[in-house]
């Protein structure tokens, strides 16, 4: 299986997966994802009584740690009906349903009025959809002037030694590993390493940059975390 940079491949390769796919997501990423979710969040600064929006929510992790940092209101939303059916039951398992409620929908055509909330996080997205600048556009939309968007997405570590470990695991470690779970997990183990590395050729951190700021973000800061495995960059709206 190749990398494909279109939309249309998420859906089908991770829907299926959502009833393992925090457990196995934390064990194929070597526990590094819930850090990162973790940092993602913390990037916020928000006034009282906020209301967040999580695009790609999938199984509301990041949603449920929104709540549990930040104690604001989540709106979710993911273009995926089994992901959000995943986040409906954990949200219930932690009596959070008045405070996140989730839709199914778009990235790329939110159905939110312009600056309808006070910061916005989104994972994993840009990889995914076909028009990157013009999904950033739609998502600065929504957010209030001033307010803060985050974004979690993997990156390919830039370090010469960190390059040559992260090509062994992509390569050898995370397709043996999916192999070993579960047919779809092994699909997911061959796809993520062509997936990362097509996208971070198309669209280097500087080119994300230069996005963010045409979509209207400005103060642009990056950190990338677990020698470069995962990049999070936030900015406020303008």
């Amino acid at each position: 299986m190749t990398a494909d940079p279109g939309s249309s491949v998420a859906p089908s390769l991770f829907a299926p997966l959502g009833p393992t796919y925090d457990r196995y997501s934390r064990l194929l990423s070597l526990g590094q994802d819930p850090r990162w979710r973790r940092f993602l969040v913390a990037r916020l600064d928000l006034p009282p009584n906020a209301r967040v929006l999580d695009v790609a929510t999938g199984t509301g992790a990041v949603a449920l740690e929104l709540v549990r940092q930040h104690n604001c209101s989540v709106v979710g939303v993911d273009r995926s009906a089994d992901m959000l059916a995943v986040a409906r039951a954990r949200i219930a398992a932690h009596e959070l349903a008045s405070s996140i409620e989730l839709h199914e929908a778009r990235a790329e055509a939110l159905p939110f009025a312009d600056a309808s909330f006070d910061a916005l996080t989104v994972t994993y997205l840009l990889r995914y959809v076909d028009d990157p600048a013009a999904t950033l556009r739609e998502i600065a939309r929504v957010v209030r002037p001033g307010g803060t968007v985050a974004m979690l997405e993997f990156g390919v570590p830039p370090g010469a030694a960190a390059r040559a470990l992260w090509e062994l695991y992509v390569r050898l470690v995370l397709p043996l590993a999916g192999r070993l779970l579960s047919p779809g997990w092994h699909e997911v183990g061959r796809f993520l390493g062509p997936s990362i590395r097509d996208f971070e050729s198309r669209l280097p951190l500087e080119r994300q940059f230069e996005l963010w700021s045409e979509a209207g973000l400005a103060d642009l800061r990056a950190r990338r975390l677990s020698l470069g495995g995962g990049v999070v960059i936030w900015g406020r709206r303008e």
